[in-house]
């Protein structure tokens, strides 16, 4: 795959006996997923499967048990068996071959759905249509879609869990297709909803902020915590240190109770297991930080397919290219999600997957003893709205180019930057960041506003766009983060604009992280699609204002008519040091929607300006990398990805280009010196320079990553060799 320095598969060696421990899931950093079909049990090779652990360097696996289909001797009835199980037993099998490798075990277990003889003879498990009538499997005929808020899940899956806990030596049970689809309308559903929340179910394409909408939302979230809990204290009432720990797949994370979900999910797991369409290489990383953005104590595994992945299609028995499943992986873990491969069907007929797995597992695993001691780190944050209202309605989860922009532009700007929960938003929360981000954010409770207005005037700075300074009301109060972006009333403007242009106010502006640098030899750029007319406050600063619109047809009438007048970009400064950058259009979702290099560089020189100079970790040279920053004491380590591909803006990745010509300048920290600089990738020391105290290293070409780490030590000691 690499044709340069390609990272090869550590020497193997077994892993120390995986610890029965409530805190096992410490260990369990590289896993093997085998989801079998159900003529596995006579084709299936084991010894492969064992063999692929060891190549991968897997300290944990999840194999295929029951729910659906069981491939182990289950005791419960109506708990279909593969047909070809016969008296043997290829979980346990395999349970057995991993633990000789001291690896971690999880069973997984799919409730989704059942086959027409506990259909028949179990009606009250499956799911109802709004007609009464049960829900058939979309995709294969004589299954049904069971109901997750019944006792198929509360009685027959819990005993599934038992069953398993108490007959094999695992650590867990994952719950995979565990959540429903959609609303089930089954009589005792509807009886349940509207006993607890006083309403009928919402009809099928319901207004999702209508009152029976928003109540199903609250009802399910704490129905399914509930069941969470059940499944959980269930298995540790058999084996004190297990855990069940269901898919989140695409159920949100913010549509649990966190408070069960803190007690509960020692780890979490996110099934985006490839690229869907033309999504982005850094999409990965951004999985992870969104799940850090909720709960950035827990540890979070990225599962990958070596299959392709598609919303649309399902090739689940097929194989990716190799070049794009080792970044997927290798995508994940620099920004802190571990790595999880997933292989559908226990039988190989493409083996090309193997060798990119075992390269990144590899390459995981020669980085995670430099990683594991350091925490990520940035200056800069991200407010991730995420889905207000979840998952549960066509067309909720409406495409949010407003945070893809900001994304990206941070991205090829290689600023590193961490995301935060909206939900979140709280002082304990964003403290530690110099610069917050709100790419669109509306809906911010009352008490979130005084937390922005006090880190701003603790000298805190922040950056908005479009909505976010546009007065909003929610369930607890009106919102209007207008005052702090200098803004003293804001209104949308009403349709899409056409052919709309920013005039550069320069007015003798000078300066290394002005607004207007980089744009010389222009006096307009293109200006938004999605305005908002906002009136300015004494004080703030307009570095760019709207041109009147004018007609883009017929050609001859395409000019200006009037001199620019209304505020696209307004600044602050206060007292306290803190900045605010506001841009009255949808800066973010035009920059996603028309990838122009213009709105990128509105972005970064507006986050630059914010900070007042340079990030403390920043790289240069061609091409697009993503960087994330791991600080511990006395030391930190760089992670430079390798985005760079013939096609980096759509997604599909056909092969890894070394990138050369990189550079990475890092701020030294007071009273420090440079010690070391090496690679953890190829163990070299690297030859450094200090000026106006930043450390700078080029690099050599790099493949799918490399991983700077500096040491600091006092600044009265022998400077190191290396420095020049």
């Amino acid at each position: 795959m690499n044709s340069h320095n390609p990272v090869l598969p550590l020497p193997y060696a077994p892993q120390k006996s995986a610890a029965r421990s409530a805190t096992w899931y410490k260990t369990a950093t590289r896993w093997t997923q085998l989801t079998f079909v159900e003529d596995d049990p006579n084709r299936a090779d084991p010894d492969f499967w064992i063999d692929v652990m060891k190549r991968s360097r897997s300290n944990a696996v999840c194999i295929s048990a029951g729910g659906y289909m069981a491939f182990y001797p289950t005791q419960i009835p109506f708990h279909y068996t593969s047909r070809f199980l016969g008296d043997s037993d290829l979980f346990g099998e395999l349970v057995t071959g991993a633990r000789k490798l001291g690896m971690h075990v999880m069973a997984r277990v799919d409730p989704h759905a059942v086959h027409a003889d506990a259909a028949a003879a179990h009606p009250e498990w499956l799911a109802r249509d709004i007609n009464g009538d049960a829900v058939p499997h979309w995709a294969l005929p004589d299954t049904w879609v069971t109901c997750p808020f019944g006792p198929y899940n509360t009685d027959f899956i819990t005993d599934i869990v038992r069953e398993l806990v108490g007959s094999y030596d695992i650590d867990a049970v994952f719950m995979n297709r565990w959540q429903g689809e959609g609303v089930s309308y089954t009589p005792a559903v509807r009886e349940r909803f509207r006993d607890d929340m006083g309403l009928d179910l919402p009809l099928p394409g319901q207004d999702p902020s209508s009152e029976e909408a928003r109540a199903w939302k609250t009802w399910r979230k704490q129905r399914l915590s509930e069941l969470v809990a059940l499944w959980d204290t269930a298995a540790k009432d058999v084996r004190p240190h297990t855990s069940v720990i269901p898919n989140l797949g695409s159920l949100s994370i913010h549509e649990l109770d966190r408070d069960l979900i803190g007690k509960h999910y020692p780890l979490f797991f996110i099934d985006r297991q490839g690229r869907d369409g033309v999504e982005p290489l850094w999409s990965p990383g951004r999985n992870a930080k969104r799940t850090r953005g909720v709960f950035p104590d827990r540890p979070v595994g990225l599962i990958t397919s070596v299959g392709p992945e598609n919303h649309q299609h399902r090739w689940k028995d097929s194989v990716n290219s190799p070049a794009e499943t080792a970044m997927w992986i290798v995508a994940g873990f620099a920004q802190g999600a571990f790595p999880w491969f997933t292989k559908f069907n226990g039988k190989v007929a493409d083996d090309r997957w193997i060798a990119p797995v075992a390269e990144a597992f590899s390459l995981h695993a020669l980085l995670e003893p430099a990683l594991e001691r350091k925490t990520i780190h940035a200056q800069v944050a991200v407010i991730d709205p995420g889905h207000p209202f979840g998952a549960q309605f066509p067309g909720e989860h409406a495409a949010r180019h407003h945070d893809d922009g900001f994304y990206h532009a941070l991205v090829e700007a290689r600023i590193p930057f961490e995301l935060v929960a909206q939900q979140e938003l709280s002082m304990e929360r964003i403290a530690g960041f110099d610069v917050i981000v709100l790419p669109d954010v509306v809906g911010l409770r009352p008490e979130q506003q005084t937390v922005l207005e006090a880190y701003v005037a603790g000298g805190g700075a922040l950056v908005g766009a479009f909505e976010s300074a546009v007065p909003h009301d929610t369930d607890s109060g009106r919102s209007d983060l207008g005052p702090l972006f200098g803004i003293s009333q804001a209104r949308v403007r009403p349709g899409l604009v056409k052919n709309n242009y920013i005039e550069l106010q320069r007015d003798g502006r000078a300066g290394e992280f002005d607004l207007t640098r980089g744009f010389d030899g222009a006096e307009r750029v293109i200006g938004g699609t999605q305005i908002v007319d906002a009136e300015v406050r004494d004080g703030a600063d307009v570095p760019f204002r709207f041109i009147p619109d004018f007609p883009d047809l017929p050609m001859e009438e395409v000019y200006r008519r009037a001199s620019a007048d209304s505020p696209a970009v307004v600044t602050t400064q206060n007292a306290a040091g803190g900045r605010t950058v506001y841009f009255s259009f949808n800066v973010g979702a035009i920059f996603w929607e028309a990838l122009q290099p213009d709105h990128g560089r509105l972005i970064k020189n507006a986050i630059l300006w914010a900070l007042d100079g340079p990030p403390d970790v920043t790289g240069s040279g061609p091409g697009i990398v993503e960087l994330a920053v791991y600080r511990g004491e006395d030391e930190l380590s760089v992670c430079i990805v390798n985005l760079t591909n013939p096609m980096a803006m759509k997604g599909p990745l056909r092969e890894i280009i070394p990138l050369v010509g990189q550079s990475l300048s890092i701020a030294i920290p007071s009273g420090r010196q440079v010690a070391t600089v090496r690679s953890e990738v190829s163990g070299r020391q690297f030859a450094f320079s200090v000026d106006s105290g930043r450390v700078r290293v080029d690099l050599p070409a790099i493949e799918m990553m490399e991983v700077v780490s500096v040491t600091w030590q006092a600044a009265d000691a022998t400077p190191s060799e290396g420095a020049s």
